[in-house]
């Protein structure tokens, strides 16, 4: 039935086209794409309009403006509240190796060093670890230890491909943790200059 339509219209269609002729059928159709244009412009007019005539919002009052800048004794405080613990600098360092089985990666046995900057109070403990796994499983380890020590910087992370088909990579992987002792008095407490 849906056939039969479509054939009888097409056939009206020519019928149509031969007996106006070419131009008057061009012409028609012209005209309908400058009515359809007319009622376009017109549509567009129309939301401009209620833009318009909408109020336009007002922005709101920044936080930053409401609140003091923090004081340089303020930002220093909260420097050393994010440093982790030098006590447990063992504990993260089996966190890492958990997280490595997690993603499925081999971490063979790291290098580990530990140094302290007399000026600032802080001690670093920096792990290289040698993994072995997917380049994807790399990069997962890698920003989901950032996550979960906020107080570790990730200083190098390299990859090493024997065949370019290889889907197992070697990767050298180098965090830097910044601790603190708990006991030691910080510079945020008075023992130091502000």
């Amino acid at each position: 039935m849906m056939a039969i339509d479509i054939n009888t219209w097409r056939l009206r269609a020519q019928l149509l086209l031969r007996r106006l002729g070419v131009p008057a059928c061009l012409a028609a159709a012209l005209l309908l794409l400058g009515v359809a244009a007319c009622a376009w412009a017109w549509q567009q007019r129309a939301v401009a309009a209620r833009l318009e005539a909408r109020p336009l919002p007002q922005p709101a009052p920044a936080v930053a403006a409401l609140a003091p800048p923090a004081t340089a004794g303020e930002n220093l405080a909260r420097f050393y509240a994010v440093l982790g613990q030098q006590r447990h600098a063992e504990q993260q360092v089996k966190q890492l190796f958990d997280l490595a089985a997690k993603h499925g990666l081999v971490l063979a046995q790291g290098e580990y060093k530990s140094g302290y900057d007399k000026a600032s109070r802080v001690a670093t403990y920096q792990v290289t670890l040698p993994l072995k796994g997917s380049y994807a499983a790399v990069w997962q380890f890698a920003l989901q230890a950032l996550r979960a020590m906020p107080f570790a910087s990730l200083d190098e992370l390299s990859f090493r491909r024997e065949q370019i088909a290889d889907t197992q990579l070697e990767a050298r992987l180098r965090l830097t943790f910044y601790l603190t002792d708990a006991q030691a008095e910080t510079p945020a407490d008075g023992g130091g200059a502000p």
